[in-house]
């Protein structure tokens, strides 16, 4: 099973949001986090704010990660919706350094999910991004514990473990 990356080709709406998402992502490489906590759900925040030149305000919910072994190693994990709210993305955001080529994988309660590619880096890092369709929230939703994994090498793949308590939870209450 694919991640779903039906959604690479994004609209020119879903680019608008995905552009104005980035300033409301915690970054690992030094972005600052804006917006306000509206709630937590689990291991989940839901961050909300009014990105400059938006009318409304936009919600995601999120959770920053580090390797257990790895500590300069780590990730934020974003789930938004877009603005015309047809469509949720999951988006990842790994430090600067990591193989693009590889993409990331994604591991659920230890069954193999698939991989996103990364689309595009900024200086706070990599972005990877996919439409959350059924199937991924699905499994999200119900799962325990993910592995996200970046590669630094084409044979060193380093696990980021992402808890998934909260997740249905806070998904259910991601502002429309």
């Amino acid at each position: 099973m694919g991640l779903g990356l039906s959604g690479l080709k994004l609209q020119k709406t879903m680019i608008a949001v995905v552009l104005a998402g980035l300033s409301m992502i915690p970054g690992t490489a030094g972005a600052q986090q804006t917006g306000t906590v509206r709630s937590t759900h689990g291991a989940w925040s839901i961050i909300c704010d009014t990105p400059a030149g938006a009318t409304a305000e936009q919600c995601a919910m999120m959770q920053n990660v580090v390797a257990d072994d790895r500590p300069e190693i780590g990730l934020s994990v974003v789930v938004l919706r877009t603005a015309d709210n047809k469509a949720e993305i999951l988006r990842v955001l790994a430090p600067l350094g990591v193989l693009l080529p590889n993409g990331l994988g994604l591991n659920v309660d230890g069954k193999d999910i698939g991989r996103a590619y990364f689309v595009r880096c900024f200086q706070d890092g990599c972005y990877a991004e996919v439409i959350l369709e059924k199937p991924l929230l699905d499994t999200l939703s119900t799962g325990k514990a993910a592995t996200f994994i970046v590669f630094q090498t084409p044979e060193e793949g380093i696990g980021i473990p992402v808890d998934l308590a909260g997740f249905g939870e806070g998904f259910a209450a991601l502002p429309r």
